[in-house]
């Protein structure tokens, strides 16, 4: 049963975006059968979650665990209501999504020069010229476009990063007509505090929280207080991933993703309506990691896992 939410400063209803079959799954060493992701994929659809992220059409001389892009994405049994947009990286990326039926892509940016360099292999200037066109095109075809910005708290190289630089790598990607930008926490340094300055530096500048997400990592065991905070602020839309899947090579302690069975826990205790099963993503991730020989990073999962019977 929800409890009533009588939070009046918190959103009736949060969507959370579901990226363990992308974010979390490329991390993995072992390639991950095409027909294992699909079900999983498809699993969670059929757990409520509103957007479930597919993909990415990467070269899969970079990553070779999305070398199946457009197996998983042409194999997939869409739910009808459901979105599943990809990531695409370039031009010739999106072309590959949209010959296997994509209707929504998702560009990334990073908030620090640094890690643009080092990940993307170009300045962010550079790489606004590669995403520009991405986007126009994508869009002149109908194509919906979301845009992610990371180390938006902080990099390993830059440290903390002013919010106004944040702000300006962010209105970028919004410029281009992304209808949303997830703000990632990539390497999970953030504190409540710092995500609410963030978020009031582009209320400052006239982006209000509608047009954001955010995408936390929970290294620091900050994740949900940093979602809570950006909840206060306005902001409901939230990523995560099932099984707390995921993680930042960046980070050595990393602990990945914020778990979407541990966001749906807390959005429930609030009264904050997401239309998610939770036992039903907690049996997906549950599937997901035994078939990796791995155990669930959810703690709300490992917590449902030892319930006992008529136990609440």
């Amino acid at each position: 049963m929800r409890a009533h939410n009588r939070h009046v400063d918190l959103p009736a209803r949060v969507q959370v975006v579901e990226v363990g079959a992308r974010d979390g799954l490329q991390n993995e060493q072992g390639v991950v059968a095409p027909e294992l992701k699909i079900s999983f994929i498809e699993a969670l659809a059929d757990a409520g979650l509103p957007v479930v992220e597919v993909t990415s059409f990467v070269d899969p001389r970079w990553v070779p665990q999305l070398a199946d892009a457009e197996e998983v994405l042409r194999g997939l049994e869409r739910k009808a209501g459901v979105r599943y947009p990809v990531l695409v990286p370039n031009e010739r990326g999106l072309d590959r999504a949209i010959a296997a039926g994509a209707d929504e892509i998702a560009i990334f940016a990073s908030a620090t020069e640094t890690f643009s360099q080092r990940n993307l292999n170009r300045s962010r200037d550079e790489a606004a010229q590669i995403f520009a066109p991405v986007a126009e095109k994508a869009i002149a075809a109908g194509v919906r476009v979301r845009g992610y910005l990371s180390m938006v708290l902080g990099d390993p190289w830059e440290g903390a990063i002013p919010p106004h630089e944040v702000v300006a790598q962010g209105r970028r990607l919004l410029d281009m007509g992304c209808f949303e930008l997830s703000l990632g926490d990539t390497i999970g340094v953030g504190t409540p505090g710092r995500v609410q300055d963030l978020i009031e530096a582009f209320a400052d500048a006239a982006i209000g929280p509608q047009h954001l997400a955010v995408h936390f990592h929970d290294t620091y065991g900050q994740g949900l207080a940093n979602v809570l905070a950006a909840l206060q602020c306005g902001v409901a839309v939230v990523d995560a991933s099932a099984g707390g899947l995921g993680g930042c090579p960046f980070a050595h302690s990393a602990t990945g993703n914020l778990a979407t069975e541990d966001l749906v826990y807390m959005l429930d205790g609030l009264g904050i309506e997401s239309g998610i099963d939770l036992d039903a993503v907690a049996r997906a991730s549950t599937q997901l990691c035994a078939a990796l020989g791995k155990e669930v990073a959810s703690r709300v999962t490992r917590a449902l896992q030892g319930r006992q019977p008529g136990v609440e």
